[in-house]
């Protein structure tokens, strides 16, 4: 049997640095997807906030 998910387009987010494939959510905007998930966008957004502050 050969696994269908092997040859999904990926990656890196930006702010823990892990790879994350291509889900079929993302289908309409792969090309503007950052993060890996909610917790890591609102961590940077957290962080950017905290850097403008300064």
């Amino acid at each position: 049997m050969v696994h269908k998910k092997v040859h999904l387009p990926e990656k890196i987010c930006p702010v823990c640095k892990r790879p994350f494939s291509w889900r079929k959510r993302w289908e309409k905007n792969w090309s503007e997807v950052v993060y890996c998930s909610r917790a890591c966008a609102h961590s940077a957004k957290k962080l950017r906030r905290q850097q403008s502050n300064r």
